[in-house]
This record gives structure tokens, C-alpha cells and sequence, in this order.
């Protein structure tokens, strides 16, 4: 038995014992991959502070009290605050679709005034929470197969649909791409993943023609033939492979890297950072990147395995899937593997949102971690 399973449960709600609780490694694990990016959007920036690297150390330094302040609140609250924190996001998304702010395409935003947010960046913390909680609640065969499955697929539906209408293709299969994995690892029966898979392989064609806009479908078909059009649509993918190409094994060097620091990699600060890592550092910077991901990502799901609630085990394992899904997404389409849907590399790529995004994940699965031996109801009530 630790010492923490030792410590008297009045004791453990001490703030000295509470921080001891942390997993510091994943706190150092974080700051690593964010300090990357600062040293990127540094060498992006023309070996300049500015205009994004001191705003990354800034936003990052915010994000990391945010998260260590996260992971000390009661397991109780969050759990309390699931279904909540869930509708409130829905509302949102809702008051988005009626008189949201339109920006690259999207109406994506509200505009209040001092600042704009972002509902859909709350939904994916909503969708892991309410999806948590449910499973909880529900029964093995519930979790396996039973119509009691409308309610998880309803929760991840609805506001995938509203997402998508926005339109935000890739923050909508970001949702879909978690939620289905939670339901997977909630003991999903194989024969449904089958059958989902099967009407996917159906839907998917007929989504492309007729529901995706325009300049959507013609993204799905610059990803199957982006030569065809290397200076116009398929101009991103091209650039993006002449990038993570030239830079081979070693790579060209820090700031040395050509097509980001003479502007042929569009977007290079947030969606194809990781491809201007490439070119820079070659396959042995990239990888070992990646090596950090992969790091993170079994640390977060070795402390979902250690909840003594399953709402705990399912919030933390939601989270780390939503972050891996981030990471898959964005990496498949910086190789030319998936169409450009403007996901981003986390705490790689510059920008508040996403950042905050991950790191409030990151503190619920701290919360997860510092609070592993609390025993939860099994109360099947939304509240």
C-alpha cells in the first residue's frame, strides 16, 4: 500500500497533501512540448519575441495555474458540474448558430463585446464530463449493447450536427472521433463497432456530396489529388510535404528552414508548425516529439486506470483520447494523410483557445489523480 493510500482522508484534503498528489512528470512533460513550440514560433517569428512566441510563454504560464488550480477541486464538483458544464455548452452553441460572429468561413464565435469565446472548445470538455458521467451510471450490458445507447450517441450527436453546421469540420469530428472512442473503451459491443464502421463507410460518400459545402468537399478532394492543383487548393498539402521532406533525417537547422521562413508554408505558426519542426529538426526532432506525446498520453491513461470511480477512469481516459485524436488529426494532415480541416498541433501550435482547451483537461485529470481513492454515487439522475 503508498503512502498516500496511508494518509487519513482529512488529512489528504490538506493543500500540501493535494499538491504532493500531482503527477509533476506530466507537468514536465507539458512544459517540454510547450517550450518546443515557444522555440518554434521563435524561429517562425525571424528570431524574434514577437508577434508569437512571448504571447505562447504567456498564455502557457496562465494555462499552467489554471490547470494546477483545476486539479486541486474535489472530484465530487466535477462530477456534480458534468451535465451543467454540458447544457451550458449546448446553449452556446446554440446562441452560435442564432447570431454568432463569422470568422474564416465560420460562425464559430460570440462576440460580447470586451472578448469573442468559442463554444465548441467548452463542448469537447462538456462532451467528455456528460459522457463520463452517464457511464458511471450505467450498467456493463447498458455499456456493451442496449437502447440505452441512444443517450451516449444523442450526447455526442447533438452537438457534433451543430458544429458541423457552423461550419467547423474539424472541431466536429474532433467530438465525434472522442466520443466514439469513450463509448469504445466503455466496453462498447464489437458487433455495434462493426456495424457503425459498415453505415460510416455508406454515409460518408453521401455526407461529401451533399451535405459538406463547397469549399469543404473540394478540400476532401485536394487530399486524394493534391498535385492537380499544387498552387491553388492543393497549395497547403504541397507545402506543407515540400517542408517535412526537405528536412530529412537531421533536418536544415534552427531558423533555417526555407519554405517556413520564406513563407510558402501557409499557416505555419498553427496548423503546420509540426511540419516547420520537421523541416527544421528533420525526422529525429519530429519523432522525438512525438515520443513526448506518446509519453503523455500513457501517464494520463495509467492515472485513469488508477480512479476508484469510473466516472473518474471514463473523464480522464476522455480527455486523453480528445488530446490524442488532436494530435492524430493534426499530424495525418500535415503528411498529406487526412484533408485540411484546421486542427491544430496542441501546445505546439500558437494560440489561447486550443491552449486553454487542453490544459483544463489536463486539470481534470490531475483532479483525477490527487482525488483516485474517492469512492463516487451510482446515482442515475442527471443531477
Amino acid at each position: 500500500m503508498t503512502a498516500s493510500a496511508l494518509t487519513r482522508p482529512g488529512q489528504r484534503e490538506r493543500l500540501p497533501v493535494k499538491l504532493a498528489e500531482i503527477d509533476w512528470r506530466l507537468v514536465g512533460l507539458l512544459c517540454v512540448v510547450a517550450g518546443v513550440g515557444v522555440m518554434m514560433l521563435y524561429s517562425l517569428g525571424g528570431a524574434s519575441w514577437e508577434p508569437w512566441a512571448a504571447n505562447h510563454v504567456l498564455r502557457f504560464g496562465a494555462c499552467i495555474v489554471i490547470m494546477l488550480v483545476l486539479s486541486l477541486v474535489n472530484l465530487r464538483i466535477w462530477f456534480a458540474t458534468a451535465y451543467p458544464i454540458y447544457f451550458a455548452a449546448l446553449a452556446l452553441l446554440v446562441a452560435v448558430d442564432l447570431f454568432g460572429y463569422t470568422a474564416n468561413n465560420a460562425k464559430s464565435w460570440l462576440d460580447l463585446g470586451v472578448t469573442r469565446i468559442q463554444p465548441s472548445e467548452l463542448m469537447k470538455i462538456g462532451v467528455v464530463l456528460a459522457l463520463a458521467r452517464w457511464y458511471h451510471g450505467a450498467s456493463a450490458q447498458d455499456a456493451r449493447m442496449s437502447w440505452k445507447l441512444i443517450i451516449p450517441a444523442a450526447i455526442i450527436g447533438v452537438p457534433v450536427l451543430l458544429v458541423a453546421d457552423q461550419p467547423d469540420l474539424g472541431t466536429a469530428m474532433l467530438i465525434a472521433m472522442t466520443g466514439g472512442a469513450m463509448m469504445f473503451m466503455a466496453g462498447l459491443s464489437w458487433r455495434l463497432v462493426v456495424a457503425a464502421a459498415a453505415a460510416a463507410a455508406v454515409a460518408i460518400p453521401l455526407f461529401v456530396q451533399f451535405v459538406l459545402h463547397e469549399y469543404q468537399r473540394q478540400r476532401v478532394l485536394t487530399f486524394l489529388t493534391p498535385e492537380a492543383d499544387p498552387s491553388g487548393s492543393g497549395y497547403h498539402i504541397m507545402q506543407s510535404k515540400i517542408a517535412m521532406g526537405s528536412g530529412g533525417f537531421l533536418g536544415k537547422g534552427f531558423g533555417l528552414g526555407s519554405q517556413s521562413q520564406l513563407e510558402f508554408l501557409p499557416e505555419k505558426q498553427t496548423d503546420f508548425i509540426f511540419a516547420a519542426l520537421a523541416e527544421e529538426f528533420g525526422f529525429v526532432g519530429s519523432f522525438s516529439v512525438l515520443l513526448i506525446y506518446a509519453a503523455i498520453i500513457v501517464i494520463a491513461l495509467r492515472i485513469a486506470t488508477l480512479s476508484h470511480s469510473h466516472f473518474g477512469r471514463m473523464a480522464a481516459a476522455g480527455v486523453t483520447a480528445t488530446f490524442a485524436v488532436y494530435i492524430l488529426i493534426n499530424g495525418a494532415m500535415v503528411m498529406g494523410l487526412a484533408p485540411v480541416v484546421g486542427v491544430p498541433m496542441p501546445l505546439l501550435s500558437y494560440g489561447g483557445t486550443v491552449l486553454l482547451t487542453v490544459m483544463v483537461g489536463f486539470g481534470l485529470i490531475q483532479a483525477v489523480r490527487v482525488h483516485r481513492y474517492l469512492e463516487l454515487p451510482k446515482g442515475r439522475g442527471l443531477f
